[in-house]
Protein backbone atom coordinates (compact mmCIF):
# COMPACT_ATOMS: atom_id res chain seq x y z
CA UNK A 1 0.00 0.00 0.00
CA UNK A 2 1.21 3.49 -0.83
CA UNK A 3 0.98 6.55 1.39
CA UNK A 4 -0.54 9.77 0.15
CA UNK A 5 0.77 13.01 1.63
CA UNK A 6 -0.21 16.64 1.17
CA UNK A 7 2.61 19.14 1.66
CA UNK A 8 2.05 22.89 1.98
CA UNK A 9 5.32 24.82 1.94
CA UNK A 10 5.12 28.59 2.44
CA UNK A 11 8.19 30.79 2.29
CA UNK A 12 9.34 34.23 1.23
CA UNK A 13 10.91 37.48 2.34
CA UNK A 14 9.93 40.61 4.22
CA UNK A 15 12.01 43.54 3.02
CA UNK A 16 13.09 46.11 5.61
CA UNK A 17 12.87 49.01 3.15
CA UNK A 18 10.79 47.44 0.41
CA UNK A 19 12.01 45.99 -2.88
CA UNK A 20 11.62 47.64 -6.27
CA UNK A 21 12.26 44.41 -8.17
CA UNK A 22 13.11 40.79 -7.38
CA UNK A 23 14.28 37.82 -9.41
CA UNK A 24 13.92 34.31 -7.96
CA UNK A 25 13.84 30.58 -8.55
CA UNK A 26 11.94 28.03 -6.49
CA UNK A 27 12.46 24.28 -6.20
CA UNK A 28 9.42 23.30 -4.14
CA UNK A 29 7.44 20.91 -6.36
CA UNK A 30 8.17 17.20 -5.70
CA UNK A 31 9.60 15.01 -8.44
CA UNK A 32 7.62 12.21 -10.08
CA UNK A 33 9.78 9.07 -9.97
CA UNK A 34 9.23 5.31 -9.91
CA UNK A 35 8.88 5.63 -6.11
CA UNK A 36 6.54 8.60 -5.90
CA UNK A 37 3.93 10.22 -8.13
CA UNK A 38 2.81 13.84 -7.91
CA UNK A 39 -1.00 13.80 -8.12
CA UNK A 40 -1.46 17.56 -7.77
CA UNK A 41 0.74 20.62 -7.43
CA UNK A 42 0.10 24.34 -7.32
CA UNK A 43 2.38 27.34 -6.79
CA UNK A 44 0.98 30.68 -5.62
CA UNK A 45 3.20 33.78 -5.63
CA UNK A 46 2.42 37.25 -4.32
CA UNK A 47 2.86 39.80 -5.83
CA UNK A 48 1.76 38.03 -9.00
CA UNK A 49 4.89 37.76 -11.17
CA UNK A 50 5.97 36.75 -14.63
CA UNK A 51 6.89 33.05 -14.39
CA UNK A 52 8.75 30.44 -16.39
CA UNK A 53 8.98 26.74 -15.54
CA UNK A 54 11.65 24.28 -16.60
CA UNK A 55 13.52 21.18 -15.47
CA UNK A 56 17.10 21.87 -14.44
CA UNK A 57 20.25 19.92 -15.32
CA UNK A 58 19.80 17.57 -12.35
CA UNK A 59 16.15 16.78 -13.08
CA UNK A 60 14.47 19.13 -10.62
CA UNK A 61 11.34 21.13 -11.46
CA UNK A 62 12.08 24.88 -11.26
CA UNK A 63 9.80 27.90 -11.37
CA UNK A 64 11.68 31.11 -12.22
CA UNK A 65 9.87 34.41 -11.70
CA UNK A 66 10.37 38.17 -11.79
CA UNK A 67 8.53 40.97 -9.96
CA UNK A 68 8.92 44.47 -11.41
CA UNK A 69 6.75 46.44 -8.99
CA UNK A 70 7.56 47.76 -5.55
CA UNK A 71 6.68 45.25 -2.83
CA UNK A 72 7.18 45.07 0.92
CA UNK A 73 7.18 41.28 0.99
CA UNK A 74 7.36 38.26 -1.28
CA UNK A 75 5.27 35.18 -0.49
CA UNK A 76 5.44 31.78 -2.19
CA UNK A 77 3.19 28.83 -1.32
CA UNK A 78 3.60 25.43 -2.96
CA UNK A 79 0.89 22.83 -2.35
CA UNK A 80 1.45 19.25 -3.49
CA UNK A 81 -0.24 15.89 -3.10
CA UNK A 82 2.15 12.99 -3.55
CA UNK A 83 1.55 9.24 -3.65
CA UNK A 84 4.63 7.52 -2.19
CA UNK A 85 5.50 3.84 -2.52
CA UNK A 86 9.11 2.94 -1.73
CA UNK A 87 9.89 -0.78 -1.84
CA UNK A 88 12.22 -2.31 0.72
CA UNK A 89 15.92 -1.98 -0.08
CA UNK A 90 17.20 -4.83 -2.22
CA UNK A 91 20.37 -6.78 -1.54
CA UNK A 92 23.27 -7.05 -3.96
CA UNK A 93 24.60 -4.16 -5.99
CA UNK A 94 27.95 -3.25 -7.45
CA UNK A 95 31.35 -4.45 -6.35
CA UNK A 96 34.36 -2.19 -5.85
CA UNK A 97 35.83 -3.03 -9.26
CA UNK A 98 32.58 -2.22 -11.06
CA UNK A 99 32.23 1.03 -9.14
CA UNK A 100 35.74 2.12 -10.14
CA UNK A 101 35.27 1.23 -13.81
CA UNK A 102 35.26 4.09 -16.35
CA UNK A 103 31.65 3.22 -17.19
CA UNK A 104 30.63 4.34 -13.68
CA UNK A 105 33.38 6.75 -12.65
CA UNK A 106 33.16 8.81 -15.85
CA UNK A 107 29.38 8.83 -16.03
CA UNK A 108 28.97 9.98 -12.44
CA UNK A 109 32.10 12.12 -12.10
CA UNK A 110 30.00 15.13 -11.01
CA UNK A 111 28.88 13.13 -7.98
CA UNK A 112 32.44 12.22 -7.02
CA UNK A 113 33.96 15.71 -6.72
CA UNK A 114 34.92 17.17 -3.34
CA UNK A 115 34.03 20.82 -2.76
CA UNK A 116 34.65 22.80 0.41
CA UNK A 117 31.00 22.33 1.34
CA UNK A 118 31.24 18.51 1.51
CA UNK A 119 34.96 17.78 1.97
CA UNK A 120 35.43 15.79 5.21
CA UNK A 121 38.20 16.65 7.68
CA UNK A 122 41.40 14.59 7.65
CA UNK A 123 40.50 12.32 10.58
CA UNK A 124 37.16 11.31 9.09
CA UNK A 125 38.71 10.85 5.63
CA UNK A 126 41.39 8.57 7.09
CA UNK A 127 38.76 6.46 8.83
CA UNK A 128 36.76 6.24 5.58
CA UNK A 129 39.80 4.93 3.67
CA UNK A 130 40.33 2.27 6.34
CA UNK A 131 36.66 1.31 6.34
CA UNK A 132 36.65 1.02 2.57
CA UNK A 133 39.65 -1.31 2.60
CA UNK A 134 37.92 -3.61 5.10
CA UNK A 135 34.48 -3.61 3.46
CA UNK A 136 33.57 -6.45 1.10
CA UNK A 137 31.16 -4.29 -0.92
CA UNK A 138 30.41 -0.59 -1.38
CA UNK A 139 27.07 -1.11 0.31
CA UNK A 140 28.81 -2.45 3.44
CA UNK A 141 31.02 0.66 3.53
CA UNK A 142 28.06 2.99 2.99
CA UNK A 143 26.16 1.50 5.91
CA UNK A 144 29.16 1.81 8.24
CA UNK A 145 29.97 5.37 7.16
CA UNK A 146 26.40 6.62 7.54
CA UNK A 147 26.02 4.89 10.90
CA UNK A 148 29.21 6.56 12.20
CA UNK A 149 28.05 10.02 11.10
CA UNK A 150 24.67 9.41 12.73
CA UNK A 151 26.30 8.25 15.98
CA UNK A 152 28.99 10.94 16.13
CA UNK A 153 27.04 14.06 15.11
CA UNK A 154 24.09 15.22 17.21
CA UNK A 155 21.09 16.85 15.58
CA UNK A 156 20.91 20.34 17.06
CA UNK A 157 18.59 22.93 15.54
CA UNK A 158 20.46 26.15 14.79
CA UNK A 159 23.89 24.59 15.40
CA UNK A 160 25.06 25.64 11.94
CA UNK A 161 24.05 28.07 9.20
CA UNK A 162 22.83 27.28 5.72
CA UNK A 163 26.28 28.34 4.47
CA UNK A 164 28.17 25.94 6.78
CA UNK A 165 30.25 23.01 5.62
CA UNK A 166 30.70 19.38 6.57
CA UNK A 167 34.07 19.82 8.29
CA UNK A 168 32.67 22.40 10.72
CA UNK A 169 29.76 20.14 11.66
CA UNK A 170 32.13 17.22 12.24
CA UNK A 171 34.50 19.27 14.38
CA UNK A 172 31.71 20.50 16.67
CA UNK A 173 29.89 17.15 16.46
CA UNK A 174 26.55 18.85 15.89
CA UNK A 175 24.47 20.05 12.99
CA UNK A 176 21.20 19.69 11.12
CA UNK A 177 20.06 17.35 8.35
CA UNK A 178 21.86 19.43 5.72
CA UNK A 179 25.15 18.95 7.56
CA UNK A 180 24.59 15.20 7.99
CA UNK A 181 23.89 14.91 4.27
CA UNK A 182 27.01 16.90 3.36
CA UNK A 183 29.14 14.77 5.68
CA UNK A 184 27.80 11.57 4.14
CA UNK A 185 28.29 12.87 0.61
CA UNK A 186 31.91 13.88 1.25
CA UNK A 187 32.74 10.65 3.06
CA UNK A 188 31.17 8.43 0.39
CA UNK A 189 32.93 10.32 -2.39
CA UNK A 190 36.25 9.85 -0.57
CA UNK A 191 35.44 6.13 -0.66
CA UNK A 192 34.83 6.36 -4.40
CA UNK A 193 31.04 5.98 -4.20
CA UNK A 194 29.05 8.44 -6.36
CA UNK A 195 26.64 10.26 -4.10
CA UNK A 196 24.11 13.07 -4.52
CA UNK A 197 22.16 15.43 -2.27
CA UNK A 198 18.38 15.08 -1.96
CA UNK A 199 16.11 17.75 -0.53
CA UNK A 200 12.50 17.17 0.34
CA UNK A 201 10.20 16.63 3.29
CA UNK A 202 9.76 14.08 6.05
CA UNK A 203 6.49 13.59 7.93
CA UNK A 204 7.57 14.39 11.52
CA UNK A 205 5.29 11.78 13.13
CA UNK A 206 5.74 8.16 12.08
CA UNK A 207 2.26 7.09 13.19
CA UNK A 208 0.60 10.23 11.82
CA UNK A 209 -3.18 10.24 11.94
CA UNK A 210 -4.95 10.50 8.61
CA UNK A 211 -6.30 13.99 7.94
CA UNK A 212 -4.35 15.67 10.75
CA UNK A 213 -1.89 18.41 9.65
CA UNK A 214 1.54 18.35 11.32
CA UNK A 215 4.12 21.11 11.44
CA UNK A 216 7.09 19.94 9.40
CA UNK A 217 10.20 21.33 7.75
CA UNK A 218 12.43 20.71 4.80
CA UNK A 219 14.60 17.62 5.10
CA UNK A 220 17.78 16.37 3.44
CA UNK A 221 19.20 12.94 2.77
CA UNK A 222 21.44 11.32 0.14
CA UNK A 223 21.36 8.80 -2.69
CA UNK A 224 24.39 6.73 -3.71
CA UNK A 225 24.99 4.78 -6.90
CA UNK A 226 24.87 0.99 -6.50
CA UNK A 227 23.72 0.04 -9.98
CA UNK A 228 20.73 2.29 -9.25
CA UNK A 229 20.27 5.29 -6.99
CA UNK A 230 19.74 4.09 -3.42
CA UNK A 231 18.54 6.48 -0.73
CA UNK A 232 19.80 6.66 2.83
CA UNK A 233 18.95 9.22 5.53
CA UNK A 234 22.02 10.00 7.70
CA UNK A 235 20.03 12.09 10.19
CA UNK A 236 17.85 9.11 11.11
CA UNK A 237 20.18 6.29 9.95
CA UNK A 238 17.52 4.61 7.84
CA UNK A 239 16.42 4.08 4.27
CA UNK A 240 13.91 6.70 3.11
CA UNK A 241 10.39 5.33 3.32
CA UNK A 242 6.86 6.34 2.53
CA UNK A 243 7.02 9.37 4.82
CA UNK A 244 9.83 10.91 2.73
CA UNK A 245 8.90 13.17 -0.19
CA UNK A 246 11.68 13.87 -2.70
CA UNK A 247 11.80 17.35 -4.24
CA UNK A 248 15.24 18.20 -5.64
CA UNK A 249 18.58 16.55 -6.33
CA UNK A 250 22.07 17.92 -6.94
CA UNK A 251 25.71 17.78 -5.94
CA UNK A 252 25.07 19.55 -2.63
CA UNK A 253 22.70 22.11 -1.11
CA UNK A 254 23.86 24.84 -3.51
CA UNK A 255 22.03 23.01 -6.33
CA UNK A 256 18.68 22.65 -4.51
CA UNK A 257 17.64 25.66 -2.34
CA UNK A 258 13.82 25.92 -2.18
CA UNK A 259 13.91 29.69 -2.78
CA UNK A 260 16.86 31.56 -4.19
CA UNK A 261 17.24 34.96 -5.83
CA UNK A 262 18.17 38.62 -5.68
CA UNK A 263 16.32 41.88 -5.16
CA UNK A 264 16.88 45.61 -5.56
CA UNK A 265 15.71 48.64 -3.62
CA UNK A 266 16.45 47.71 -0.02
CA UNK A 267 19.28 46.80 2.31
CA UNK A 268 18.05 43.63 3.97
CA UNK A 269 15.37 40.96 3.93
CA UNK A 270 14.11 38.52 6.55
CA UNK A 271 13.19 35.06 5.32
CA UNK A 272 10.25 33.08 6.68
CA UNK A 273 9.41 29.40 6.22
CA UNK A 274 6.46 27.23 7.23
CA UNK A 275 5.79 23.61 6.23
CA UNK A 276 2.62 21.63 6.92
CA UNK A 277 2.34 17.91 6.10
CA UNK A 278 -0.89 15.91 6.19
CA UNK A 279 -1.28 12.17 5.67
CA UNK A 280 -4.27 11.52 3.39
CA UNK A 281 -4.15 7.70 3.18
Amino acid sequence: MSTQLRVVHATGYRYSEGATASFNEIRMIPRSTHQQQVLHSRVEISPVPWTYTYTDYWGTAVTAFEVFERHESLEVTATSIVDVLRPAAQSGGLGWAELASPRVADRYCEFLGLTDRVRPPADLAAWVHETRSLSATPRDAVDQIVERIHDQVSYVTGATSVHGNAAEAWQQRSGVCQDMAHLAIGALRVAGVPCRYVSGYLMPKRDAEIGVPYIGESHAWVQYWDGRWVGIDPTNNLRPGEMHVEVAIGRDYADVPPLHGIFTGGRAADMFVAVEITRLT
